[in-house]
């Protein structure tokens, strides 16, 4: 298509979010070479300046797309030993990253950040962190500053109110996900006969926290039968009709192959046969473990080379649809929809916005937090905001950007696979605190230096 790219070949491991507001990511899953040197190097590619950006077409506040993927060399982040006991932040250990006056990112990027952060204002100061590093107190002063920015006063802002800390060894690892449209209706008619569910009325969720400390945080979904809390129904089982008279179908749509990646990415559009618009998100999931069709495909030796992108893998589904099927079918786990009167919301329940909006691991990263991720991709490159989580999306340094709707959002959603250097914003005095003032290794120099608040 005019415009656009194709979709990388690397589109393998595609995962849901079985507890966040979405599922995500399009791309593969191996972790980023690890970096060597602790001195802080600055990308030779930056995002260009405001006003200066090259010309293509908009994707969101501050970050543009015209078909070609410009590299950008990534900050250095600080070796430090590794901890593979680590479950969260806390225990991961952070260290001081650059000012975050230094940081490349553009005005534009500052400001659609700066809204970002204030839409989640809320949630930050009333969560509990489970990542061990902020209390919710510790974000007012930013929350209460945000609201009260000048016009072009974004980056001031973020420089006066946060310090940037590395999570662990800070390789960051980014995928994208964005809001696709499908052909569907809101009655059963012919060439309109895969349900789109909402919840099961006899799915239940078990907190499992609820009955043990030992469990805190950790939930189990499933059904009754009889005295017996059992497993829910898996994508086979729903596929056979099992469903019926237990779960409302929101719409239904035209295509198996495109309701199952709607799936994929947890919310998208459906486009009606009177040309209208239904938007639908994520609601819940059956609790079965994710199974990526893409990487089962390659084992198998049924994609060819060019044929791994998430484009290929549909074609070939379309192609062999009794086969496609079946391979569809491994993928146990199954998501349930809400219908939504707004634009795709995170696990916040807040609105994402494309080009700024992010998922990350909440162990690892507080939900609403402004993040820095200076990667190999100039597009990846700049600031985000968490707002969002996914089943794929688990350890530090770990992401999803979130890029809209529509073909450009596609295309780079769907190539997305970054590596670089990842700088989590924190209140400043953040690190000062959880290290207790004990020496740390420096961003600058890679030796020990008492932590500055």
């Amino acid at each position: 298509m005019t415009g656009r790219r194709t979709i990388a070949s690397i589109a393998l491991a595609m995962a849901l979010g079985a507890c966040g507001g979405r599922v995500v990511p399009l791309s593969t899953q191996a972790p980023p070479p690890r970096q060597t040197a602790g001195q802080y190097v600055r990308p030779t590619a930056r995002p260009a300046a405001p006003g200066q950006q090259a010309a293509g077409q908009q994707i969101a506040s501050g970050r543009t797309f015209d078909g070609q993927i410009r590299g950008a060399t990534p900050l250095l982040a600080v070796p430090v030993p590794a901890n593979p006991g680590a479950t969260t932040a806390a225990t991961a250990g952070i260290v001081p990253g650059p000012s975050v006056a230094t940081l490349p990112f553009t005005d534009e990027q500052a400001e659609a950040a700066r809204r970002a952060f204030l839409s989640s204002c809320p949630g930050l100061m009333r969560r509990t962190d489970a990542s061990g590093l902020t209390r919710g107190s510790d974000w007012q002063p930013a929350c209460s500053a945000a609201a009260n920015v000048a016009r072009g006063g974004a980056r001031a802002f973020f420089a006066s109110y946060f310090e940037a800390v590395q999570v662990a060894d800070g390789r960051a690892f980014a995928t994208g996900y964005y809001e696709p449209e499908i052909a569907a209706s809101r009655e059963r008619r012919p060439g309109y006969t895969v349900p789109i569910y909402a919840r099961p009325n006899d799915l239940i969720d078990v907190d499992l926290g609820q009955f043990s400390d030992a469990l805190k945080g950790k939930k189990v979904r499933g059904r009754v039968s009889g005295s017996n809390l059992i497993p829910y129904y898996d994508r086979a089982a729903i596929d056979t009709g099992v469903l019926d008279g237990k779960a409302p179908v929101l719409a239904w749509g035209a295509d198996e192959a495109a309701v199952f990646f709607l799936q994929i990415q947890g919310s998208g559009r459906l486009r009606l046969p009177d040309g209208g618009i239904m938007r639908v998100g994520y609601d819940t999931q059956n609790g079965r473990d994710y199974t990526g069709i893409g990487a089962l495909m390659k084992a198998r030796g049924l994609l060819q080379p060019g044929q791994t992108s998430m484009r290929g893998i549909v074609a070939w589904l379309h192609a062999h649809p009794d086969e496609g099927r079946a391979i569809m079918a491994e993928n146990k786990s199954f998501v349930f929809f809400r219908e939504l009167n707004t634009p795709p919301v995170g696990a916040m329940g807040y609105v994402v916005n494309g080009g700024v909006s992010a998922a990350a691991d909440v162990k690892y990263v507080p939900l609403g937090a402004p993040v820095f991720l200076s990667m190999d991709r100039q597009d990846a490159s700049g600031l985000w905001v968490a707002q969002d989580t996914g089943g794929a999306i688990k350890g530090s340094n770990r992401f999803d950007t979130f890029w809209g709707a529509g073909p450009v959002a596609e295309a780079t959603a769907g190539g997305m696979a970054a590596r670089g250097t990842a700088f989590l914003l924190l209140p400043i005095g953040t690190l000062a605190r959880v290290q207790g003032n004990q020496p740390v290794p420096s961003f600058e120099t890679g030796t020990g230096a008492p932590a500055q608040p």
